[in-house]
């Protein structure tokens, strides 16, 4: 039976938080163990350079979720786990696909129309500060799933439209030059948990609300104990599914655990007894895993050895590639 090509990308504008980890990078390690699936991990630095600007913060970012991809156990050996901008074929790809695409199509883009529409709103010009970065965003992500057929690419709910260019675009170059592409399917996992942040949203760097994943343990208890809580006394019962700390609690429990701190809720446990518990266990899961992120980061030229061997694993698929594609395309050697 043929493997399952899975792809996920991490953009390397920012440091991984906890519900980074609940949310993506936990499920991804965990499938990438699958004798089932055959998965690609990239750290998506050009797709960063889109909205950060700030060199350092690419450079640093870069290091920091390579880093805990390898420090929470990823098999290197059974995955493949590159860095985007060390395989010059990407960019290729992506000139050839924009060949390839309406521009109408991405005239729909969600992200390039929300920018059209603050501008109008403001009254200004239509594409004041609008890069083609942003505007081509579609085509270089179509690259990076086109470039190694992957037949699943798990997203949240608003990446699907980008998948659905990206089938778009493979259609209109298969119809063009001959069936190359694999037409890829967007994997939305309903049951992936959202962490809540310290405010109730959503954990989000845009919220200002999150908890960094390698926080020292002191600084660790302390932003969780910045949780927001309702103003309930000890000893009054309390409702659990309308608490974001329970929410974060559940996201590490198990299902004993769960039940014991429904219980306890229901008895009155007190706002702080139930943020230390938080605390022990989210402390617990990520004790080892933090040793081995501390001694990476102290290391970088152990994470670039991994990531130039995973580049020269993915570029033995992506060269041969890239090559049919020009053939196809009508660049060839001449004569």
């Amino acid at each position: 039976m043929e493997k399952q090509r899975v792809l996920t990308g991490i953009t390397t504008s920012g440091t991984p938080h906890l519900g980074n980890y609940v949310g993506a990078i936990k499920p991804a390690i965990e499938s990438s163990r699958l004798d089932s699936m055959e998965t690609f991990y990239f750290l998506a630095d050009y797709h960063a350079l889109v909205k950060c600007h700030e060199p350092e913060r690419v450079n640093r970012s870069t290091l920091e979720i390579a880093a805990t991809w390898l420090a929470l156990g990823l098999d290197t050996e059974r995955s493949l786990f590159y860095r985007q901008s060390d395989l010059p074929e990407i960019p290729e790809l992506t000139w050839l696909l924009t060949c390839a695409c309406a521009k109408g199509l991405m005239n729909r883009a969600h992200a390039y129309k929300a920018a059209v529409a603050e501008n109008e709103a403001a009254g200004e010009d239509a594409d004041l500060g609008i890069s083609m970065g942003l505007f081509c965003y579609p085509v270089l992500m179509a690259a990076d799933i086109l470039m190694f057929n992957a037949h699943k690419v798990p997203v949240g709910r608003d990446q699907v439209q980008h998948l659905e260019m990206a089938r778009d675009i493979a259609a209109r170059f298969n119809h063009r030059y001959g069936e190359h592409f694999v037409l890829p399917e967007a994997v939305i996992d309903e049951h992936v948990a959202t962490l809540p942040g310290t405010d109730g949203r959503k954990m989000s760097k845009s919220y200002d609300n999150t908890i960094g994943l390698w926080l020292p343990e002191k600084k660790l208890r302390k932003a969780i104990m910045r949780i927001k809580t309702n103003s309930q006394e000890p000893g009054e019962p309390k409702d659990p599914d309308s608490a974001p700390v329970y929410s974060v609690y559940a996201a590490f429990a198990t299902r004993q655990q769960r039940a014991d701190m429904r219980k306890a809720f229901a008895d009155g446990i007190a706002w702080g007894e139930v943020k230390q518990q938080l605390f022990e266990l989210i402390n617990a899961e990520l004790a080892e895993p933090r040793q081995r992120y501390e001694a990476l980061m102290a290391n970088p030229a152990e994470i670039q050895r991994e990531l130039e061997a995973g580049a020269e694993r993915a570029r033995g698929i992506a060269g041969p590639f890239i090559e049919r594609l020009r053939q196809a395309v009508g660049i060839r050697r001449l004569g």
